[in-house]
């Protein structure tokens, strides 16, 4: 028999953000996460989001031991702003036993109907910069940092639960050797005098600092158009910049900017932390701490994390500014491989931009959805 315990202590807490690493204690190619960040992710008091959502978090038992876990997430400014009746759900882990899974999507439904939504959609997060998608393709490979990780029974889950397809997503990836600068150089001094713009490039992450706002409101600009985007507002903003910028090398993050110093595109790369991840088994203290300064530092891998560009620039091959500043740090670095977060297969804007590199698709991964009218 299956039994749900809702997590309303530090204790149970603790023992939601730890399932994972006993589900995949045998896995090389699960990445743990900061046992901390992640208790922080579910604090109130600590992660703004919780100014415009709400999320309750379960535990699966059986036989007195944890063999799933849930949050089941309502986003008011996606229900009330954009009329979007979804019911989100997301660290959705399981044993290969369809009762745990089931009982766990029974209770996402039933709290998505007491609200009076139309739909469930998972694995999600909370907003567009969250973790998304079950993994369908990809397995045998290492997933980064900023990606869920499963075993390959998840998506049979969904299909046995009555869930269908919602929608797609790939990851990519490219050695360095494939970029050839001849693509972009000559593009982006034409580019640059024809539009009147600059490339901004950083030493230090307080530099970074008075264009963050700016990229944030381009990013909301940029991805508007995308299905079940959901803005982030001032003070997710604010939240967004402490947790990651200085966390980024400054020298990874590029602006583009206008004649009136208007940012008009921006990208984000992180230096590859999965290897220092796996060293560090979710704790940064004795030495995960030491593991992940190296990577930042040393890591041959990089991981291109959001690229904007402002609608009215898009397609005008500002792109070639971006890709000719980062080939000369990553020259410098001796970068070997680049890798692309999840992207939406539909979203063909973003893949002619990497057309030329000759990317591999490596990992797809899918949201699953349920009417619950």
């Amino acid at each position: 028999m299956v039994t749900l315990k809702e997590v309303k202590t530090k204790k149970d807490l603790k023992s939601f953000v730890k399932f994972p690493f006993k589900l995949y204690k045998d896995s090389k190619y699960w990445t743990p996460p900061i046992i901390s960040q992640e208790i922080k992710t579910f604090n109130k008091k600590e992660n703004p989001v919780f100014n415009d959502a709400e999320a309750r978090l379960f535990l699966a038992y059986k036989n007195n031991e944890i063999v799933g876990r849930v949050a089941a997430i309502v986003n008011w400014l996606e229900i009330k702003e954009q009329n979007q009746k979804k019911m989100r759900f997301g660290w959705f882990d399981f044993v290969d036993d369809q009762k745990v899974s089931k009982t766990l999507l029974d209770k996402v439904e039933e709290i998505g109907k007491e609200y009076n939504l139309e739909y469930t959609e998972g694995p999600v997060g909370f907003s567009n910069l969250d973790k998304v998608g079950v993994m369908t393709e990809g397995f045998d490979s290492i997933a980064p940092m900023v990606t869920w990780y499963n075993h390959s029974y998840y998506a049979k889950h969904y299909e046995a639960a009555n869930y269908n397809i919602e929608k797609s997503y790939s990851e990519s990836k490219f050695p360095f050797s494939n970029v050839k600068p001849e693509l972009f150089t000559k593009a982006n001094e034409l580019i640059k005098k024809r539009y009147k713009l600059k490339a901004l490039c950083f030493t230090k992450t307080e530099e970074v600092m008075p264009y963050a706002d700016k990229m944030f409101d381009l990013f909301n600009d940029s991805y508007a158009s995308l299905s079940s985007f959901v803005a982030i507002n001032d003070i997710q903003k604010a939240y967004f910049k402490k947790k990651f910028i200085s966390f980024i090398n400054p020298e990874y993050i590029k602006f583009v900017v206008d004649e009136n110093d208007a940012l008009v595109a921006f990208a984000i790369v992180m230096p590859a932390f999965a290897k220092a991840l796996h060293k560090a088994k979710g704790k940064l203290f004795p030495l995960g701490f030491k593991h992940i300064l190296h990577a930042k530092k040393h890591s041959k891998d990089v991981v291109f994390y959001l690229i904007g560009i402002h609608p009215e620039y898009q397609n005008k091959g500002v792109n070639a500014v971006i890709f000719n500043e980062y080939y000369k740090v990553f020259n410098e670095k001796d970068i070997e491989y680049c890798y692309r977060t999840p992207e939406l297969e539909d979203n063909e804007a973003i893949h002619k931009i990497w057309r030329h590199f000759n990317p591999v698709v490596y990992k797809r991964r899918k949201t699953f959805r349920k009417s619950i009218v």
